[in-house]
């Protein structure tokens, strides 16, 4: 029987059962071999004998993998892997000769330097590449550990309006700006510091005797302490251009301590207040006759930067305690009955005072590179001024004048004149 269709031509002979041969054994004289069909479909040239590859790109990059279609297609046999063994033995070799290689510029490389040290001529000679980039690694790394060190111990300026920043009564974003137009100002609150010699009835030792219960009256009054330092500013501008007679002095303090209270105070004391005060030395029309000749020859000019606006800024700086704040204005107003520190301008004043009560605090001395930053005084520059202060406070309890000192040795202020001076400033050479 013969049965026909598009590919191939089969007969089937039928066998009886006697002969031994199983029904529905084919014979295919016109069937193709396998080595043909893989011969067509993998070309002439095809290196391994094997059924061909539809998935010859990799999966991963799409380049062509031969090797990757003979591992997968090919049967493992011993001519297999023999020819397995030979395809992996240059890579072998290579492996070894890099490893070679490396340990030949090792040597050589030794070897060099030895020649470098041992014979000039060898100076010449370039240095590996490797060696180059060890060195300068090298070096790099003791640089940073060098800088690192040095950021250890070396101590930074702290950024003092950082708590303050959702604080809009701290005015974080100008801040700097009006401290610098202070800068600019104080020199227009400042007087000379031999105003004195043209006042006829009047002398430093006055003055002093004026303030000094200024600052009783003051204290008495509970009043602001920008009011002070504003009244002592109008008394030394008006004396600085006008010349007052002895019996008018005090008269001069009262409107000054008026003007003042007008300007900083909510509620400001009555003119009758004043009057009863200086015992009656003086009438109310003498009052308010002083107090318009004082504003005219000033000029109306109320606004100037005291040492009290450099004060509050400088201890912020110093990041101080209630303690150091209450020495720092105890030994700023022991300055301000001194006739002599008017030399000093307004923040050189705060700035020295607050020194000084630090050096008195911790026994050392100390101004910070935060402080030095913010008040743009070095402590060198500080040391006199600090050293006269120093002086006040050895003699606050002596004399006539201790009006200070009383106010500061109460419990309200912390007792801050007791403390001990730092007497160690006074000498010629500071201990570290």
């Amino acid at each position: 029987m013969v049965i026909s269709d598009e590919n191939s031509l089969v007969q089937i002979k039928p066998t009886n059962a006697q002969g031994g041969r199983t029904f529905g054994a084919e014979i295919r004289p016109n069937r193709r071999a396998l080595g043909v069909i893989n011969h067509e479909l993998g070309g002439a040239n095809h290196p391994y004998p094997c059924v061909a590859n539809k998935r010859s790109l990799t999966e991963t990059n799409g380049i062509c993998n031969k090797d990757a279609a003979f591992h997968v297609h090919r049967p493992i046999t011993r001519q297999y892997a023999a020819e397995m063994a030979l395809s992996q033995q240059p890579r072998v070799v290579e492996a070894k000769k890099l490893k070679t290689s490396v340990n030949e510029l090792i040597v050589w490389e030794d070897i060099s330097l030895t020649d470098v040290e041992d014979h000039g001529e060898a100076k010449d000679q370039p240095v590996p590449m490797s060696l180059e980039h060890s060195k300068s690694e090298m070096r790099g790394k003791n640089q940073m550990e060098e800088v690192e060190m040095e950021d250890i111990f070396e101590e930074t300026v702290a950024d003092i309006d950082v708590c303050d920043a959702k604080n809009p009564l701290a005015v974080v974003d100008y801040v700097e700006d009006l401290y610098v137009y202070y800068k600019k100002m104080e020199s227009l609150s400042c007087v000379s510091p031999d105003y004195m010699a043209q006042q006829f009835d009047i002398n430093e030792r006055m003055r002093a005797i004026l303030i000094d219960w200024l600052i009783e009256v003051h204290h008495k009054f509970d009043l602001r302490d920008e009011t002070l330092f504003l009244t002592v500013n109008l008394i030394d501008r008006f004396l600085a251009k006008q010349s007052v007679a002895r019996k008018k002095l005090q008269l001069v303090g009262l409107v000054a301590m008026l003007l003042a209270c007008k300007y900083e105070e909510v509620s400001v004391p009555v003119v009758d207040d004043l009057v009863f005060i200086s015992d009656k030395a003086y009438q109310r029309k003498e009052v308010l006759e002083m107090e318009s000749l004082m504003l005219n020859t000033l000029q109306f000019n109320m606004s100037v930067p005291t040492a009290y606006v450099f004060m509050r800024r400088f201890l912020k700086a110093a990041q101080s305690d209630r303690k150091l704040e209450l020495l720092s204005f105890f030994l700023i107003e022991l300055c301000l009955v001194e006739y002599e520190m008017l030399k000093y301008p307004p923040s050189f004043l705060a700035a020295a005072a607050i020194y000084t009560a630090q050096c008195t605090i911790y026994g050392v001395a100390q101004w910070s590179k935060t402080c030095e930053r913010h008040t743009n005084f070095s402590e060198d520059e500080l040391l006199e001024c600090s050293r006269l202060i120093i002086g006040f406070h050895q003699q606050a309890a002596t004399g006539k004048l201790t009006g200070v000192h009383r106010k500061y040795n109460t419990s309200k202020f912390g007792y801050a004149s007791r403390c001990e001076p730092a007497h160690f400033l006074v000498q010629t050479t500071i201990p570290q």
